[in-house]
């Protein structure tokens, strides 16, 4: 009988790492010889654009607000001097110099309460009427007239508070409306699913230019004489019903893409259609279409720059204000980059959140 004799087998390379930055590095930037080229192709167009603009935008540029040294330095540097000269303009519009305190500490509180919205440990039943406080509170401290505020007119109102306000409360109203009118247009009423598929072809089949229009020019025509409704407010209700209109399509996408076994489970068990709806089918149809919602809150935060056409100065009505002296007009370009920025900003943030939200909200339905 022969001896057996032990051979080792020879050692196998590691495994490749999966995690890190390297990982990452091989799998988005050269995961294929494409995936190479175009990563190659970038970086030398990075190269070629990269150094000249970052010479144009900080090297050679001028930042203090100083007009003859931006004149010298126009050829080859920006002038962001235009911003820091212009910028209360820019971001208050035509709001009393004096008085600007208002709107920034109203962006304050606003901006720190929808902050605060976004965390998970405030999602409570009081926050929702803490949202008709501070809504109040920033209306007051815009409008004044209580507490010795000297009282601002509606139309003096511009910047980016006015930017904001219009955003934020035409959403907070739009969301809630948005999911009766898809409810609707999912009921089994006749009349009440004809109303809701007229209200929203009515609106999704205009541009909101146009719904702005009639809402400040035509809609004072067909009320009473003597009546007058403020032009903040209409372009409000415009902007609602717009915001609304669309929000409601996507919900009513997410309705749709729920399995029917679901709220026939739930009928089985006796739940009543509003127990159904609250428990069972908003909270997934919703989920379903996190990045849809969020996608139509950007268009709608955009989409305020539009209420220049009824004399209302948002950011970007208020830049073309502060672009109107002379001296300064030839500079459009760095403060058309300065409201890019803040849009950019703005924009990114809720597109990042939203992938929180869906990430946070699908949790139980990793695949292990």
């Amino acid at each position: 009988m022969s001896a057996v004799v032990f051979q080792p087998i020879e050692s196998r390379p590691p495994p490749v790492a999966t995690q890190g930055v390297v990982a990452w590095v091989r799998r988005n930037l050269f995961g294929g010889w494409l995936n190479t080229l175009a990563t190659v192709v970038t970086v030398l167009l990075l190269l070629w654009l990269v150094p000249p603009l970052f010479g144009w935008s900080v090297v050679n540029a001028v930042f203090a607000p100083d007009n003859a040294a931006c004149r010298a330095a126009h050829e080859h540097g920006a002038c962001w001097g235009v911003v820091a000269e212009k910028g209360r303009l820019i971001l208050f519009g035509r709001y009393p110099y004096e008085e600007q305190w208002r709107p920034l500490l109203a962006c304050a509180v606003l901006i720190a309460l929808l902050v605060a919205s976004c965390l998970r440990p405030f999602w409570k039943p009081w926050l929702a009427p803490l949202w008709v406080l501070v809504l109040a509170l920033c209306f007051v401290l815009m409008r004044g007239g209580v507490l010795g505020l000297t009282v601002v007119e509606t139309a003096r109102w511009g910047g980016f508070p006015l930017t904001l306000a219009l955003s934020v409360v035409s959403l907070v109203v739009a969301f809630p409306l948005a999911i009766l009118v898809a409810l609707g247009r999912a009921s089994k009423l006749p009349a009440i699913r004809a109303v809701c598929v007229v209200y929203v072809e009515l609106i999704r089949g205009v541009p909101l230019i146009t719904v702005l229009f009639m809402a400040s020019f035509m809609f004072p025509l067909l009320m009473p004489q003597g009546t007058s409704i403020d032009v903040l407010l209409r372009v409000l209700i415009g902007m609602t019903l717009f915001a609304a209109a669309y929000l409601a399509e996507v919900v009513r996408g997410g309705l749709q893409a729920l399995p029917k076994g679901q709220v026939e489970a739930a009928q089985a068990l006796g739940l009543g259609y509003w127990q159904i709806t609250r428990k069972i089918v908003l909270p997934q149809a919703l989920r379903l279409v996190v990045p849809a919602i969020v996608g139509s809150f950007i268009s709608t935060f955009k989409d305020t720059s539009l209420v220049t056409i009824v004399s209302l100065y948002d950011l970007t009505g208020a830049l073309q204000l502060a672009l109107g002296d002379a001296d300064w007009r030839k500079f459009f370009l760095e403060g058309q980059l300065f409201v890019a920025a803040v849009y950019f900003v703005c924009c990114v943030s809720l597109s990042r959140y939203s992938r929180w939200v869906e990430s946070y909200l699908n949790t139980g339905m990793r695949r292990q």
